[in-house]
């Protein structure tokens, strides 16, 4: 392999992939959190602000591994993709620098007060620092969606006479018309996350016999949040997302939807191996004209497949975005039948007993991550070949000057320092399990009565 474009393509693939295991869980865990600290002070129960302060840590170590990770992210644009930077940057970097400025140091300064100031500030200072981490996380999110829904649709913009690109509708460029089904499909996932991770936990604590209250309400709190979360990532937030799709990236349908042709009443592919060389899917199981219903609302309305397009405008590893659609959209039904199963034996006082669904809830925990994982490889291997959509091809924004041993270098040098930071945060991670949620009160002026 000594193609410096595809080993800088891989390098940033398994960076960003691994960075944003972090992020998915603290957009998560935050609105949880804020959750949390608004029945302490509506209930004045104890129980829910020892959740609050036993997530808050774990949410604490993972947003310095999402902090950690995200800078390289940032040099990466300028070492290995040096022409895309050099002809963008005056929208790509105004969109990450307000990520850092608003976002971010939102999010930063309100953490410490959320971990350290509930004593000396009280509940309601402290319920307000809940309210502004979970802001800031998501407002963060919204300027990332923001980058990446310009290079997925690009707006605002007008070309200089020596190449580059200048913002011309600033507002366009912010409120992209790309951005709100992505963001609300993205915040959503993670959401899920944050709730699998939640009600997974408190199942293992039942299945222990260990702190059996605060298991209870993780997992009741995780089921009811998880449900809902998987329910709008499936409509209205992924049908979005397939609508605008359909409209601004047919070829990407056709190459996630294995359609090599176009077709009247086209059908959804629930499972077949794409075969590019011969355009077909082999071993197809499908639903006829689905797939022309979901994406026109007509059951015969004509889908256009690959055949409607040049060949150099496909994605260039059809296979991959293929079985990476089909991954997240799998494991999202998945989601929600097993919320739904937990939810019903929850409504009927029979999940606490019922060890074989907390099993399933526990053993859950880590697919969430998965599926979202499978949804970005999704969104950028169906933009290829091009950085910016229709813009500029991925061939022509790397950095020349860096050979493919530099990148092959760094990338080894990413997967051993990644690896060893893997550990550290997963022997923090099983202390604070092992600690577990319950501890002594907090002592403060303003106390909160325990559950009777």
């Amino acid at each position: 392999m000594d193609d410096p474009v595809i080993l800088s393509r891989i390098q940033f693939a398994f960076t960003v992939t691994y960075h944003y295991l972090f992020p998915q869980l603290t957009m998560g865990l935050a609105f949880l959190i804020f959750i949390l600290k608004t029945a302490a002070l509506r209930r004045q129960d104890e129980l829910y602000n020892q959740a609050a302060r036993f997530w808050s840590r774990i949410f604490a170590v993972s947003f310095i591994m999402g902090v950690v990770t995200g800078i390289p992210l940032e040099f990466e644009f300028g070492t290995n993709w040096a022409r895309f930077s050099a002809e963008t940057g005056s929208i790509i970097a105004q969109l990450l620098a307000m990520e850092g400025a608003f976002a971010f140091f939102l999010e930063s300064a309100f953490v410490g007060l959320l971990l350290f100031g509930e004593q000396r500030f009280g509940q309601r200072v402290h319920w307000a620092a809940s309210l502004l981490v979970w802001l800031g996380t998501w407002a963060s999110g919204y300027f990332i969606i923001a980058t990446d829904a310009w290079m997925q649709h690009p707006v605002g913009f007008a070309k200089n006479p020596d190449g580059t690109l200048q913002i011309t509708n600033y507002f366009a460029v912010v409120f992209n018309s790309w951005i709100l089904p992505q963001y609300t499909h993205t915040m959503s996932g993670a959401v899920i996350t944050g709730a699998f991770v939640l009600a997974g936990l408190g199942a293992y604590y039942l299945l222990s016999g260990e702190h059996t209250r605060q298991a209870q309400l993780f997992v009741r709190m995780g089921v009811i949040v998880g449900l809902a979360a998987s329910v709008v990532q499936l409509w209205p937030t992924g049908d979005a997302e397939g609508v605008q799709v359909t409209q601004l990236q047919p070829v990407k349908l056709a190459a996630m939807e294995g359609l090599f042709r176009t077709e009247q009443g086209a059908g959804i592919v629930i499972v077949g191996q794409p075969n590019v060389q011969q355009g077909t899917i082999d071993n197809a199981i499908e639903i006829p004209n689905a797939l022309s219903f979901l994406t026109y609302r007509a059951w015969t309305a004509e889908v256009r497949g690959l055949d409607a397009f040049a060949p150099d405008q496909w994605p260039d590893t059809i296979p991959l975005l293929y079985y990476s659609y089909h991954i997240m959209v799998g494991l999202g039904t998945l989601f929600i039948l097993a919320m739904l199963i937990a939810a019903v034996l929850l409504w009927r006082g029979r999940l606490w007993s019922a060890r074989w669904a907390l099993w399933i809830l526990l053993l859950a925990t880590p697919f969430p991550f998965v599926a979202n994982t499978a949804g970005w490889m999704t969104t950028e291997l169906g933009r290829q070949p091009w950085l910016a959509y229709a813009l500029i091809r991925t061939a022509d924004g790397t950095s020349p000057q860096v050979s493919s041993g530099n990148i092959l270098f760094t990338l080894l040098g990413f997967a051993g320092i990644y690896t060893i930071m893997s550990l550290l945060y997963m022997v923090v991670l099983v202390k604070e399990v092992a600690h577990g949620p319950e501890e002594a009160a907090v002592s403060s002026a303003v106390r909160v009565r325990p559950t009777t």
